[in-house]
């Protein structure tokens, strides 16, 4: 074969495989933009971005800290979630421990509950169990704690058994009267004690 007619075929085939290959290329790649327009376009509904943010979580946050006549207080949960500019971070399981500085301890727990920081505030909620080392054992339905000090209150009433007996009460304040005093339970609004004889006086 001339070389002539070698080189006329092979330009004659490139000038087939040529604009077929570019039509692929061209193909391709309208392929790929088109696929990523897709995936860039998919919605997401504003139900579906809240329940993603709420199933974020923290696993057993921890709080403590001592005030300066060096009650020491510590506050605990099994998980809390963040929360938004008007709800404050939701938790479960709950658990506050206090040691005041006269040794007298006291714990609350409860299953459900929120923390307010900018607040300096706990709220325990659901089934709330008050206990001391003096013999006070307390339920109430809602619990507001201070993070950063000893205070709680009961907005609510509160029941269980007490020092001589068995106690109900419409409110019930854990605090010191004055700075530097010995905490206390202060309990108001319909006080009603049982007297248990059997019940040791402390």
């Amino acid at each position: 074969m001339a070389p002539v007619d070698r080189y006329s075929r092979v330009v004659a085939f490139l000038k087939v495989l040529l604009p077929l290959a570019a039509l692929g290329i061209l193909s391709t790649l309208f392929l790929i933009s088109r696929g990523n327009d897709q995936v860039a376009t998919i919605p997401f509904a504003e139900q579906d971005m809240a329940d993603r943010m709420r199933s974020q979580q923290v696993t057993a946050p921890f709080f403590s800290g001592s005030t300066r006549k060096g009650d020491q207080i510590t506050v605990t949960a099994s998980i809390a979630r963040p929360g938004g500019p008007d709800s404050p971070a939701e938790a479960e399981d709950m658990a506050a421990r206090i040691i005041t500085a006269e040794g007298t301890r006291i714990t609350m727990d409860s299953r459900t509950g929120h923390f307010d920081m900018s607040a300096d505030r706990a709220t325990f909620t659901g089934d709330v169990r008050i206990d001391s080392s003096i013999g006070v054992r307390l339920r109430t339905d809602r619990l507001i704690a201070a993070l950063s000090g000893v205070r709680a209150e009961s907005p609510g009433e509160v029941w269980g058994q007490a020092v001589m007996g068995e106690l109900t009460a419409g409110r019930m304040v854990l605090e010191a009267k004055n700075p530097g005093d010995p905490i206390h339970m202060l309990f108001n609004n319909g006080v009603k004690l049982v007297y248990d004889p059997k019940q040791p006086e402390r």
